[in-house]
């Protein structure tokens, strides 16, 4: 199949880059609020581009999302971004001519080296931060205390050799999502948002096209837990993290763990082993496979996306998300210090969830 089949000749208006099933899935949430596309309205879409990945599992959930977005009546654009040395220069050759004429551009993660390359090459007036996960707070928080865009589990202040080079290309993305009297900037989220910058318009995720396409869920008897990449990204101990699994799903009955696209094989194969629970790699974002059900009627998770999101998903049905806080013991040395105190926030901001304390993991 052509990589780009779905794609368009006419310039479109709007123009969205995603490299994850969560920031695809907010952006169709995004356009069903602002009456973009929609099976009613066809032909009233946009181009989306999908920034592919290379890691499976991602790539399986982006192309189910992509056929989503299809029915949705928008166009998709496959990129294989990352196909090898110059793919990255074939991507941006091939996309500064939308760039250029695009008068709307959605983003998922204004972190994203590739996503900061593409803002230096836009005109676009309008611009559009969705969510991608809990990280929305912290680029929020950095916009509006101007500081320099980075990922809250890098550890330390210190630039390093790669991050010298890219330093003016990050300064003038972190600009070009400054609004100013030609610029607008949005920010989509479902995440809890207290310090927006100034001329930032701020508008709520509730989730209304899943709840609208999907369920509502059959809700099963006992427990499911849903995994984190905090292994993954240095920021947890592993042998603390299997223990607090184990401790957490034999507290409260859990049967099945739902992993997160970025967890290693050798983790999961050591978490079915130890913990005797069901591993489900899903095909599509946690949001929707609650909403289509069968789901357990609790899900148990530590500090993650999904203690935002599965409630609004799941408004009108008896499902209780329950979130596990994080013990600093779990920490690893690698771990930046500004984890613990993320960690907190996104479990003391989250609404409608039961807060339990951390589980014993010793």
């Amino acid at each position: 199949m052509n990589p780009r089949a779905g794609t368009t000749g006419t310039t479109p208006h709007t123009l969205a880059f995603v490299e994850s099933p969560v920031q695809l899935l907010n952006v169709l949430e995004w356009a069903h609020a602002h009456g973009l596309g929609g099976q009613e309205t066809p032909g009233a879409g946009f181009t989306l581009v999908v920034l592919s990945p290379m890691d499976p599992m991602t790539r399986g959930q982006l192309r189910r999302m992509a056929e989503l977005a299809r029915e949705e009546g928008h166009a998709v654009r496959w990129e294989e971004a990352r196909g090898g040395t110059t793919a990255p220069f074939r991507t941006i050759g091939g996309l500064s001519r939308l760039l250029r004429r695009a008068e709307r551009v959605v983003m998922g993660d204004p972190f994203s080296r590739y996503v900061q390359l593409l803002l230096t090459i836009t005109r676009a007036r309008d611009l559009v931060v969705v969510d991608d996960g809990t990280a929305t707070m912290e680029f929020v928080a950095q916009l509006a205390r101007g500081e320099r865009l980075v990922r809250w589990h890098r550890k330390g202040g210190r630039l390093g050799p790669r991050d010298v080079l890219f330093a003016p290309v990050s300064s003038s993305a972190r600009r070009r999502l400054t609004p100013g009297e030609k610029r607008r900037v949005e920010i989509f989220s479902s995440m809890p948002i207290e310090e927006a910058p100034e001329g930032v318009t701020i508008t709520p995720n509730g989730f209304a096209w899943t709840r609208a396409r999907f369920g509502p869920p059959r809700v099963a008897k006992g427990a499911d837990l849903v995994g984190t990449s905090l292994v993954e990204t240095g920021v947890v101990d592993v042998e603390r993290y299997l223990e607090a699994v184990r401790a957490l799903a034999k507290a409260h009955g859990a049967t099945r763990y739902f992993a997160h696209r970025r967890e290693s094989t050798d983790k999961l194969h050591r978490l079915a082993g130890e913990t005797g629970l069901e591993i489900v790699r899903p095909e599509l974002p946690l949001e929707l496979i609650a909403r289509r059900g069968p789901i357990g009627r609790m899900i148990l998770s530590f500090p993650s996306t999904v203690v935002h999101t599965l409630p609004l998903a799941l408004a009108g049905t008896e499902v209780r998300v329950a979130v596990c806080d994080i013990d600093p013991a779990w920490l690893t040395e690698d771990a930046s210090p500004r984890a613990q105190g993320f960690l907190s926030g996104v479990t003391g901001t989250a609404r409608d969830v039961t807060r339990l304390s951390a589980v014993s993991a010793v």
